[in-house]
């Protein structure tokens, strides 16, 4: 939202005083907060810190409206209709442009992307927390409503919703002060926006492919471990088509090896990673402020061992990505710790 929206949620909670911040980065900006939080906490400025967020969406594709502000998808909606010139919103512009780049780079169909969503479907039937529960076909999925003609259907896209989520963050000192559970930890974070070469590039990176490979292979040098370390992954799936050009950018496989890893089960339980054990933002919804925090609140369930029926037994790393064009990205490393 705009200016003051955090004053008008947290003033209903109780007006303490205390500082808040407004966050504003798109579809990152419930992990900027967080990102924040810890900064705060790291820095000694704060001990406790609560991360919320929020958004109100309206109905259909996200709107661009700007008021009498400049706009600040200009850049990039303008490189992406040299590149896709397609009469559609222009977030689907973006990632049915990044999806259809892929499909020609690298081979994928749309069978591919439609069995990323039929993953996302039988994971959200094990979530009491996600909005679409009903598990689907590839059939039922190439059965919707098409959205660029061989590129989406809108059973790939993730549904408008309004939603909120929060978290607390403290630190170790506060934590054993208090006789708080202090078991998952965030051990490597980063923050990353893009760099000018991506409109000499191609749409996927345009999406943010570039933003959450640097981030992510700095969160690996933080922590000093490899992606092959990682149990559980909660990814930005706003379409299923940068799904899996997440899957690339953070390393969970090689360029252009996405399609064998969804062929070869690697993305789902019983593979190499389990992503999205959520459902995603393709069966959750993507409200733009929560999103952040819902995905910080589905790893640390995890972690904790709580998470139910969709529990990643054994889960010790959890990682997070999320991103949103125009442009930030936040990548966060949890870990459960003795």
């Amino acid at each position: 939202g705009d200016y003051s929206r955090g004053q008008k949620v947290l003033y209903n909670v109780g007006m303490t005083g205390i500082p808040v911040i407004n966050t504003n980065n798109n579809c990152a900006s419930g992990s900027t907060a967080l990102y924040l939080a810890r900064e705060a906490i790291q820095s000694g400025m704060a001990e406790c810190v609560l991360a919320v967020g929020f958004d109100q969406m309206p109905r259909g594709a996200l709107p661009n409206v700007n008021g009498p502000y400049p706009d600040p998808f200009e850049y990039y909606n303008t490189r992406t209709k040299e590149l896709f010139p397609v009469d559609v919103p222009f977030s689907i512009s973006y990632f049915c442009g990044a999806g259809a780049t892929y499909m020609e780079k690298y081979g994928a169909s749309l069978r591919d992307f439609a069995l990323i969503r039929v993953k996302a479907s039988r994971h959200a039937a094990q979530n009491p927390m996600a909005v679409w529960r009903a598990e689907l076909s590839v059939d039922d999925v190439l059965r919707s409503r098409t959205i660029v003609p061989g590129v989406c259907h809108l059973l790939m896209a993730c549904p408008s919703t309004s939603g909120a989520a929060a978290a607390v963050l403290v630190s170790e000192a506060f934590a054993k002060k208090h006789n708080l559970n202090k078991k998952v930890q965030i051990i490597g974070q980063v923050m990353t926006t893009d760099e000018n070469s991506i409109f000499e590039t191609d749409i996927i990176e345009i999406v943010g492919a570039g933003m959450t490979r640097n981030a992510s292979q700095q969160v690996y040098e933080q922590a000093g471990i490899g992606p092959e370390d990682i149990d559980v992954v909660e990814l930005h799936d706003c379409f299923a088509q940068n799904e899996i050009i997440c899957y690339e950018s953070l390393a969970l496989c090689g360029q252009g090896e996405g399609v064998k890893f969804i062929h070869d089960g690697d993305n789902t339980y019983g593979g190499k990673f389990v992503t999205n054990p959520s459902g995603g933002l393709l069966t959750k919804g993507h409200p733009l402020g929560a999103t952040g925090l819902a995905q910080c609140h589905e790893i640390v369930q995890h972690l904790r061992g709580v998470a139910g029926k969709r529990q990643v037994e054994g889960a010790r790393l959890g990682l997070q990505q999320n991103a949103g064009v125009a442009a930030a990205c936040v990548v966060t490393l949890y870990a459960l710790c003795d």
